[in-house]
């Protein structure tokens, strides 16, 4: 569109999951609800519209085996936009990403920095792999390269014991954890098991990815403390797979993993009841492919939460929640349209009919 174009955008502009307009218009990128001036050229796009959505657990650069080339990770993030995606918190990779900033077609990042775990405790080629003494300062590194998030790894399988422990003495987190608040930054830990929940809660992390290990011991300490988590429900599905793979090696790794899967929505349910915060996010880009964000948001749903609230999860509250406007006056128009409600159907996620993403209609 030329700079003197606008784009009327008309249906149903779901504003908050209870405020509904009419239209709404994009002039200059931007979303404005007064009528523009007459005499300029307008496109019309019709449809019930939401605000871009959140990936709050995504991987733009990485891939099974480690970073990826430029070339990739494009892909990865095209994949995203077209699936609806226009927000994604990337919870650790090892690649420079900033070049994607400077490309006006490709969703917008929030980055984590570089994923800090404990030496030989997480996928080779990922992390910085340090040991406790030095959680600090790579704390304090990556919250500089981040965009206002650090990533821990909380716990791994410890091949001595044979199962999921923690990677981090209590001592040594709380320090961590201070010294990226005090630098701006806010902290989350990927945790698949019960044990290491505790101190970090009680050391103000603030959030957990994947949280399998919630307990009723844990779940009203994170109500307490508003510690939010990203459940990656596509992500737990592939347990039982992981489990069959290294069984033969690790037999009571195995049976943990099993038992989280198997708990998996009674886990998520009780926390959502219990009012700890819920996001959508779907580890794309370690084993899972891109674009996978109406699946979560599906499974979600799956697990009890109503639909509106899931939508909440990657729409309006995801997007409170990071600090970055949905549908307001001025906001950027990064916006995704559909044919049908997806209040009351969210598998029309899936199926969206017009994406915009800084003002310009990309799909």
């Amino acid at each position: 569109m030329s700079d003197d174009a606008v784009l009327h955008v008309k249906g149903r502009v779901l504003v908050g999951p209870d405020e509904v307009r009419d239209e709404l218009w994009v002039v200059g990128g931007r979303i404005s609800y007064e009528r523009p001036r007459a005499g300029r050229d307008v496109t019309t796009v019709e449809g019930w519209v939401l605000p871009g959505l959140v990936d709050a657990h995504c991987h733009v650069g990485l891939d099974a085996h480690g970073p990826v080339d430029a070339a990739t990770s494009e892909r990865q993030a095209l994949t995203d936009r077209e699936a609806g995606t226009l927000l994604i918190r990337d919870a650790g990779s090892p690649s420079d990403t900033r070049w994607i900033d400077d490309r006006e077609d490709l969703p917008k990042i929030i980055r984590a920095g570089r994923h800090i775990a404990r030496t030989r405790r997480y996928i080779r080629n990922y992390a910085h792999e340090i040991e406790p003494a030095d959680l600090v300062a790579y704390v304090a590194r990556e919250a500089g390269r981040g965009d206002g998030w650090v990533k821990l790894v909380g716990d791994w399988i410890d091949r001595d014991a044979g199962d999921l422990t923690a990677c981090w003495p209590r001592a040594e987190v709380e320090a961590a954890i201070a010294e990226a608040h005090r630098l701006g930054a806010r902290v989350t830990a990927h945790c698949f098991a019960e044990d290491s929940l505790r101190d970090l809660v009680e050391a103000g992390i603030d959030c957990i990815e994947h949280a399998t290990g919630l307990t009723e011991e844990t779940i009203p300490l994170f109500a307490e403390r508003g510690v939010a988590i990203v459940p990656t429900l596509v992500n737990i599905a592939t347990f039982p797979k992981l489990a069959a793979g290294g069984e033969a090696k690790f037999p009571r790794w195995a049976d943990h993993m099993r038992r989280l899967h198997d708990r998996r929505y009674d886990t998520v349910r009780a926390a959502y009841d219990a009012g700890v915060p819920v996001y959508v996010g779907t580890d794309a880009g370690g084993s899972l492919p891109h674009g996978l964000v109406a699946a979560e948001v599906a499974e979600l749903v799956k697990a009890g939460i109503p639909a509106v609230e899931a939508l909440s999860a990657t729409a309006w509250g995801a997007r409170r929640w990071l600090g970055r406007p949905g549908l307001e006056e001025g906001a950027p128009a990064d916006l995704v349209v559909y044919g049908a409600d997806p209040r009351t159907d969210v598998g029309e996620l899936g199926r969206p009919r017009r994406i915009v993403l800084d003002g310009v209609v990309r799909g």
